[in-house]
């Protein structure tokens, strides 16, 4: 257990954030980046620091093999070298999960299949008995990645997906993951890690925060909580668990939060156009432990003022497609309000759309939906919100996160970077766009 290989799947485009992060925090020098993930040798304490502390990996993975195969047969007899009787006992149930990339096998359910026979009929020759098998809520999660002529046994030790740090119970149709939220964070750049005294951190804001993952996750950045100090981890149920040094690292984690001063001005702020998301970002700011630290306020995206008179970072996922829309609404009635949400509950006709574009708004979306896909590219919300940026925001850097390619060219901006990302299945762009007055215009003649 001195020496582990361990694997920290992520999504892609986050690669280079996550070896920063790695090294940050185990201080390993050289994580190897590969497509979709870090790997690092690792002691067996570095992996539970490493699920305490990651923001940006999705789990945590023990390789225990690797090597080539040809069948199903070949995946039977890895599985079967592999020792499992150190790592759980047969009283623990399991779950096989498998992935693969141009792999040569028929079905991939069968492959699944061998590896869990191989794994029970070791179990039964070492110990008489078997575990059992439960695919919702196992307490020893097995993954197989198979490549064209390789398979990788990995065992995880986070058990739920990292993104569940454990406080967001209040959430939207479209929330955002905690782990996209600390991406884009780290492609920002913004300056709150601990050796920034807060009175030096720029100021960051979210206009169309929702349930607030991007302020929450900003805020705990800030106070340097660890993003997993409230939920638990697969690992604990695991046979080399000593449940003394897991006290000792989450109480050395507690001791390197900072506390926010009293009557200190917050530093995050986020608002929505839906006061009832505002809310939910409230209550899930207090589980979070940085209510104190945030402040949330409701408002249109498009009159919104800056929070604060220090120039800071705008940093925003706007809605499309299935999203909930965060354009303006200021204008409605409350008949328009209500005829609004009558559409939105209206049941939805199946549709389809391309990845990598915003799909067509559906039939029975709400006014503040459509403004949002004015002619199908939402180009009337994004050039308002464009020229009040313009007026009310000179000096901030604005990064906006989109599945539209060609949205600068809509805003009439020309970004100064663009960092690829993924938001689950849709491939997206973070945009920066460095915010100047607006010219005055020179008189016609």
């Amino acid at each position: 257990m001195n020496q582990l290989q361990v694997f920290l799947p992520c999504a892609a485009g986050v690669e280079d954030f996550l070896a920063a992060e790695v090294q940050r925090i185990t201080g390993e020098a050289s994580p190897y980046k590969a497509r979709g993930g870090v790997a690092l040798n690792a002691s067996w304490r570095d992996a539970m620091r490493l699920n305490l502390h990651s923001r940006l990996a999705q789990r945590v993975l023990v390789q225990l093999w690797h090597g080539g195969y040809r069948n199903e047969q070949d995946l039977y007899n890895a599985a079967s070298e592999v020792a499992w009787e150190i790592w759980f006992t047969p009283a623990e149930t399991i779950k096989v999960e498998i992935t693969a990339q141009h792999s040569p096998l028929n079905s991939l359910n069968f492959a699944a299949l061998k590896v869990k026979d191989a794994i029970c009929d070791r179990f039964r020759a070492k110990r008489g008995e078997r575990p059992s098998v439960n695919t919702t809520w196992p307490d020893v999660r097995i993954y197989v990645h198979l490549t064209t002529e390789t398979v990788s046994l990995y065992i995880d030790t986070s058990g739920e997906p990292l993104f569940k740090r454990g406080w967001r119970e209040d959430k939207g149709d479209a929330p955002l993951k905690e782990t996209l939220a600390a991406a884009m964070i780290a492609a920002t750049g913004w300056n709150a890690d601990a050796a920034t005294p807060l009175q030096e951190i720029a100021p960051l804001y979210d206009p169309c925060c929702g349930s607030g993952t991007v302020v929450i996750e900003a805020a705990q950045i800030a106070l340097n909580i660890a993003p997993g100090q409230s939920r638990r981890f697969a690992f604990e149920k695991l046979l080399p668990f000593q449940p003394h040094v897991w006290q000792a690292i989450k109480a050395d984690a507690l001791k390197q939060q900072r506390e926010w001063p009293q009557g200190h001005a917050p530093i995050v702020f986020g608002s929505d156009v839906s006061f009832r998301m505002v809310d939910f970002a409230q209550r899930n700011a207090e589980r979070a432990g940085v209510s104190h630290a945030v402040e949330l306020r409701g408002g249109d995206a498009l009159q919104r003022t800056p929070p604060t008179q220090r120039p800071g970072v705008l940093l925003l996922n706007p809605p499309y497609g299935e999203r909930i829309a965060a354009a303006g609404v200021a204008g409605q009635n409350s008949e328009d309000r209500a005829s609004a949400r009558a559409q939105r509950m209206a049941p939805r006709a199946p549709r389809t759309f391309t990845v990598g574009a915003p799909p067509p708004p559906a039939a029975g979306q709400g006014r503040e939906s459509a403004q949002m896909a004015d002619g199908g590219d939402g180009s009337d919300f994004f050039n308002q919100l464009a020229a009040h940026w313009k007026t009310h925001y000179a000096g901030w850097s604005a990064w906006l996160l989109t599945p539209d390619l060609k949205l600068p060219g809509k805003m009439r901006f020309k970004e100064s970077r663009r960092v690829p990302m993924w938001n689950g299945p849709i491939e997206c762009r973070l945009f920066r766009f460095d915010l100047t007055p607006r010219r005055p215009r020179t008189p016609e003649a």
